[in-house]
């Protein structure tokens, strides 16, 4: 039997260029080796969000891009975590046995509650209970997760390890996946790429519209004229060409340094090859659109499946926990 990989996402609707990068594309090829259940969390999504009017919306241009990408569902199994209701019991049963003190201690609850000081509720809290409460009910053998992630799986595996010590052997340790997930930084050349920052490419733009967001993109900002001299080494467009022109990074570098080519150029040359890279996937991608219920279709089809591994899983937590007399 092959291993069984989970991982989550939050619904933040249309993907960019820094998801597929960081992590869709990671997800497409595990699909050759592992099981996946890869689940759009949008339960986790309630402990940020200030109004949930666009959350139906964001999972259904999140399942598309995730579909047009190459997520399989005859390979895969791709769902909403609130269809399968079974992972809300679950996080639950998991929550009586998690030291408060474990969760006040996870550094993405202090950032968190920093940010929304006047939003610090039960969820934000138990958040790490409810992402182990997901990996668990799948018997995950493995989650794919960049090093700044390892801590946030150390916290399942501690919860695993708990359950098991008190109930018996029930649940596999799950192992971290590590996966080279690159930092993409946005157009403003300072932070991670994100839609909080307003400084993205969508995957699903247009080719002008690529083209438009690529020329705000910050350059080289040592250089103040055509003729300067370029320093590709910090120049945040030069840094996407990595992903986009691969096979012409070392002639724009060479041009960049003896001001060859300038800034505008540059920019032209990157987003001729983000509409390249990318024309195939947004062809697949407005198909799909076309067909709104077979988007739905999977996503039932895939609660449905998730489903069956849940409750096989649940009923055995509760057996184990003397919660049922009988499996």
């Amino acid at each position: 039997m092959r291993q069984r990989v989970f991982s989550g996402a939050r619904p933040t609707g249309r993907q960019h260029i820094g998801n597929y990068i960081g992590a869709i594309q990671n997800y497409v090829k595990l699909q050759e080796k592992y099981d996946c259940v890869y689940c759009i969390v949008d339960i986790h999504a309630l402990t940020t969000l200030e109004s949930t009017s666009e959350l139906q919306q964001n999972i259904f241009e999140m399942t598309l891009d995730w579909l047009a990408a190459g997520i399989d569902p005859k390979k895969s199994i791709v769902f909403v975590q609130s269809h399968v209701p079974e992972v809300m019991e679950l996080f639950t049963l998991l929550g009586m046995l998690t030291p408060l003190g474990w969760l006040l201690r996870v550094p993405t609850f202090k950032e968190k509650a920093r940010m929304q000081p006047q939003n610090v509720n039960y969820g934000l809290v138990g958040y790490p209970v409810l992402m182990a409460a997901d990996i668990m009910l799948y018997k995950s053998d493995a989650v794919p997760v960049g090093e700044d992630q390892l801590p946030h799986l150390e916290m399942t595996r501690e919860i695993v390890r708990r359950f098991n010590f008190i109930f018996g052997d029930t649940f596999p340790e799950p192992q971290a996946k590590l996966t080279n997930y690159p930092l993409v930084r946005g157009l403003d050349g300072g932070q991670k790429m994100g839609k909080s920052y307003n400084n993205h490419i969508e995957l699903a733009a247009t080719p002008e519209e690529t083209l438009e967001r690529v020329k705000t993109a910050m350059t080289d900002p040592a250089r103040q004229r055509r003729n300067d001299p370029g320093h590709p080494e910090v120049c945040n467009v030069f840094s996407l060409h990595h992903f986009f022109n691969e096979e012409s990074t070392k002639e724009i570098d060479a041009q960049c340094r003896v001001a060859g080519i300038g800034c505008v150029d540059c920019k032209k040359l990157l987003a001729e090859g983000i509409n390249n890279a990318l024309h195939d996937f947004r062809e697949r991608r407005a198909a799909l659109e076309k067909d709104p219920e077979h988007i739905y279709a999977i996503l039932d089809d895939g609660a449905r499946r998730a489903g069956v591994i849940a409750k096989q899983t649940l009923a055995g937590v509760k057996l184990k926990m003397g919660l049922t007399r009988h499996a």
